[in-house]
């Protein structure tokens, strides 16, 4: 299956994400996007660098961060997931091996229900060395 594959079939068709992109692990690459989800280097930048600090209070938690133009409050941070809300609509962002998922969910799909699609989703390509 293609990386946009992925955002299409396995994302934004389950209904529960309206539009998705796929990096690779560095965030410096765009593999797949919805269309128009436009996302900053330097926004991409600031979610791989939260992947990596070990701050016991990380810099994403206190001050948010930004998607798409979008301001989001922290809702979780660890070394594989970073969640932001913003009103009632929010991303799920997933680290696998290899790629970042990053995923924005609507005001009418709960938030766990679209981070478990895209951990689900993080937990397939972890499992075939993606």
């Amino acid at each position: 299956m293609s990386w946009q594959a992925y955002v299409d079939t396995s994302l934004v068709a389950s209904g529960n994400i309206d539009k998705a992109a796929i990096f690779n692990s560095e965030g410096s690459s765009v593999w797949a996007s919805s269309s128009g989800f436009t996302i900053k280097p330097e926004e991409i930048k600031a979610v791989v660098t939260s992947f990596d600090d070990k701050s016991a209070v990380k810099k994403v938690q206190s001050e948010g961060f930004h998607i798409a133009n979008e301001k989001f409050f922290t809702l979780k941070s660890d070394e594989r997931s970073l969640y932001g809300k913003k009103g009632k609509e929010g991303v799920a962002i997933v680290k696998t091996l290899q790629a970042i998922l990053v995923a924005h969910y609507p005001e009418s799909v709960q938030a766990g229900v679209a981070a478990n699609t895209v951990e689900q989703l993080a937990d397939y390509l972890i499992s075939v060395g993606y």
